[in-house]
């Protein structure tokens, strides 16, 4: 079955809906394929949050598409509540600031 960019779009955004945090990385957590995508993968687990994760390395559609969405042209990126929070470099920043803890707990609107 051939996927099309529209449905990717509509996968991406019923992870955003179904999930409060959802982290797009290369890899998964468990076996991360960049230094940034193991990054946000560990300040998520260190934060001890429940999140779902995409490799966006399955298809490269994926990412292509993500980042038009988005309008972030990097992975890993990391959405809570169906906004996009940022990429490793912004994630780091939060969490050094104790901002991150935060944005995580916060409830949903």
């Amino acid at each position: 079955m051939i996927t099309t960019d529209e449905q990717i779009l509509g996968e991406i955004k019923k992870i955003l809906a179904d999930h409060r945090v959802a982290l797009f990385m290369k890899g998964m957590p468990e076996a991360p394929r960049c230094g940034f995508s193991a990054r946000v993968a560990g300040r998520l687990d260190a934060a001890g949050v429940d999140y779902a994760a995409v490799d966006v390395l399955v298809d490269p559609r994926i990412r292509q598409v993500l980042s038009g969405y988005s309008n972030w042209p990097t992975v890993p990126q990391l959405f809570v509540d169906g906004e996009l929070v940022g990429g490793c470099d912004i994630v780091e920043e939060l969490a050094e600031s104790g901002e991150l803890d935060a944005i995580l707990a916060a409830p949903a609107t």
